[in-house]
């Protein structure tokens, strides 16, 4: 994700964070704007989701969605009561989780509520490794479609696990997936995609992904036309790799990816307990009737509630119309 954009979303997603006695909290009506749902109904579905999510972790869903009706003025002087949920950062979390990655504001947010601060810098460490966990699942995936689909055509797997190296020296410029262990100080049990860059793991999926498309495509049968097919797509590759001025070779090694991925596990599960929790105290310090037993918070008036929201609102509409 370019950092422009990361810097957009974040200024975005800073405008509507609220926060009261120490818990941070977000209006699902203003986070389904942020997350591009056009559709309440739509939105609802995944909030919908996100608490299964929050019930199959054992943690309490009326700590994290809080019910929240309001009212909106409607022409000719009217009101109109709408519901709307208090959302901590964990419910959040979740929501993000439950929605379409491909999305960039839900790409980003995936990191944002999932980092226990709201530092853009940490943020976008966060993103940039989330990137790299994807593509190295991604070319998992695709390595071990392309397996399946030689393996119909009559290769083995030391057939496969001698095109994929064919492939590697193609792409490292003549080093041999063992040669590129030996320059990355890869362990010799661990594979060589779990040291590399975002980059490359990302090129090496694309020439695979190529060779399963033409493998198909062409009916390839046995082990030596299938070898010159992913040999000739990691040359392509890294040929585009070239003019961009990357030496996917010359890349510095980065950190164990299996080591990284149990870090971001280990730090997800206790994302609930850092969020806190909405409590009826919390909600009371609105001036609307709050209900206990339905944990469903009547505001007369959401400003109350909202602090500064007002001074906010004026504040991105002077923003928009520059």
């Amino acid at each position: 994700m370019k950092p422009s954009i990361i810097q957009r979303l974040h200024k975005n997603f800073e405008d509507y964070v609220h926060v009261q006695d120490g818990v941070e909290f977000w209006f699902a009506r203003d986070l389904q704007k942020l997350l591009g749902y056009d559709e309440w109904r739509n939105f609802l579905k995944v909030i919908e989701k996100a608490k299964e999510s929050c019930k199959t972790a054992n943690n309490p869903v009326l700590n994290h969605f809080v019910d929240a009706n309001k009212s909106i003025p409607v022409p000719k002087g009217g009101e109109r009561i709408i519901e709307d949920l208090l959302l901590t950062r964990y419910a959040c979390y979740l929501i993000a989780q439950n929605g379409d990655p491909r999305k960039e504001e839900i790409a980003f947010a995936q990191s944002y509520f999932a980092v226990q601060t709201r530092k853009q810098e940490i943020i976008e460490d966060h993103i940039r490794l989330t990137e790299r966990l994807k593509a190295r699942k991604h070319l998992k995936d695709s390595e071990k479609e392309l397996s399946r689909n030689i393996h119909e055509r009559g290769v083995d797997e030391s057939g496969f696990a001698r095109i994929r190296s064919k492939g590697d020296v193609a792409l490292f410029g003549g080093h041999s997936t063992l040669a590129m262990k030996g320059r990355l100080e890869v362990p010799d049990n661990r594979p060589l995609a779990d040291f590399l860059p975002t980059v490359t793991i990302t090129a090496k999926n694309l020439a695979t992904e190529i060779t399963n498309f033409n493998v198909t495509k062409e009916d390839m049968q046995g082990e030596d036309p299938i070898t010159v097919e992913h040999v000739q797509n990691n040359q392509d590759i890294r040929e585009l790799l070239l003019k961009r001025g990357i030496r996917p070779e010359a890349l510095p090694p980065e950190e164990d990816l299996v080591k990284l991925e149990r870090r971001v596990k280990s730090d997800e599960k206790h994302i609930a307990g850092r969020a806190g929790k909405i409590t009826p105290a919390l909600c009371e310090t609105g001036s609307g009737d709050y209900t206990k037993e339905r944990h469903e918070w009547l505001p007369d008036n959401l400003d109350d509630m909202k602090g500064n929201l007002a001074e906010r609102q004026k504040k991105r509409k002077t923003r928009n119309q520059i």
